[in-house]
């Protein structure tokens, strides 16, 4: 609980589950990854994935780059913004573990 709250006092933007789960699975799963192996991972529909990344493409955080080899495949990426969200994710993550360790 703590975490969350330190999640939305902080600067961070609030980000559904399904875009949380995808910025996690790209962020720290082994690439490559497309919207048919993340909408696999999480058991959703392909849609429900390109809205998820719609969002966080918007914000900076993934992009997706065409495949030079054959460009039907489009791989999503986690960019340098969005490696520094995960980076203060878990910064909080570790806060809120330490202030549950304490008080």
């Amino acid at each position: 609980m703590s975490c969350l709250i330190g999640i939305v006092r902080s600067e961070l933007p609030d980000l559904t589950n399904r875009q949380m789960g995808i910025m996690l699975s790209v962020g720290l799963a082994p690439g490559p990854h497309t919207v048919r192996g993340l909408a696999e991972r999480m058991g959703v529909s392909k849609p429900v994935v390109t809205r998820a990344l719609n969002k966080l493409t918007a914000l900076g955080y993934l992009q997706r780059k065409r495949d030079r080899r054959d460009g039907r495949n489009i791989f999503v990426e986690i960019t340098p913004v969005g490696t520094e969200f995960l980076e203060r994710f878990n910064q909080l993550l570790g806060e809120a573990d330490q202030h549950a360790q304490t008080g």
